[in-house]
C-alpha cells in the first residue's frame, strides 16, 4: 500500500489534482497542518472534480501528531537536497507499506525532519539551474514509480470503460 504524506501544503489546487491522482491509483493521502486555505475552496474541487469525495485522506493538526501514529513506519522524504534519486529506491514488495512524504510547495520538508531521516531522503533529478518541481507533479512521478516497481499491482493496465478494443474496433 502507498500512502503520500502532504506536509502542510498551500495550495488547494495541488491538493485536488493529488486527491485525483490519489483516486486513480487507489492510495491513500494524509495532510499534516495547519493549511491556510479550508478543504472546501473552489480551486481545490475544480482540480481534484468529483473524485474527492471517493479519496482516501485523513488530516492532522500537526507533525507532531502525525509522528505519533507513525514514528515506527517507514517513511520515504522527498526533498531536493537528498543525494540518491528516488529510482535507486527499492519499492517492489508489495506487502510492505510505502509512505512517501512531501513539504511545503515554497519550503519543503523542514530541516530537522530531513537530517533525521537522511538515509530515507530521495531526490527527482532535474537540471542543475531548476529550483523545483510542481508538487502534484512530484508527487505523480513517485506514485508512478512506486506502481511502475510492482507492475501496477492491482490497477488496470487495460481499457475498461470503453472495453479492450476500443482503438481497433469500427
Amino acid at each position: 500500500m502507498i500512502k503520500i504524506v502532504l506536509y502542510q501544503p498551500e495550495k488547494p489546487g495541488n491538493i485536488g489534482n493529488i486527491l485525483r491522482t490519489a483516486n486513480a491509483t487507489e492510495i491513500k493521502v494524509i495532510i499534516i497542518g495547519p493549511l491556510s486555505f479550508t478543504l472546501d475552496d473552489k480551486s481545490l474541487k475544480r482540480a481534484g472534480m468529483d473524485y474527492i469525495p471517493l479519496s482516501s485522506f485523513e488530516i492532522y493538526d500537526s507533525y507532531e501528531d502525525f509522528y505519533k501514529d507513525y514514528k515506527d513506519k517507514e517513511i520515504y522524504y522527498v526533498t531536493r537536497y537528498a543525494s540518491k534519486a528516488y529510482s535507486s529506491f527499492d519499492l517492489s514488495d508489495v506487502t510492505k507499506e510505502y509512505i512517501f512524504m512531501f513539504g511545503r510547495e515554497s519550503t519543503g520538508i523542514p530541516y530537522d525532519i530531513l537530517k533525521a531521516h537522511l538515509n530515507h531522503c530521495m531526490r527527482i533529478p532535474m537540471a542543475p539551474q531548476a529550483r523545483s518541481l510542481n508538487l502534484s507533479n512530484s508527487v505523480a512521478i513517485i506514485v508512478y514509480e512506486a506502481l511502475r516497481q510492482v507492475n501496477f499491482y492491482n490497477l488496470s493496465t487495460k481499457e475498461v470503460l470503453k472495453g479492450e478494443d476500443f482503438l481497433t474496433k469500427d
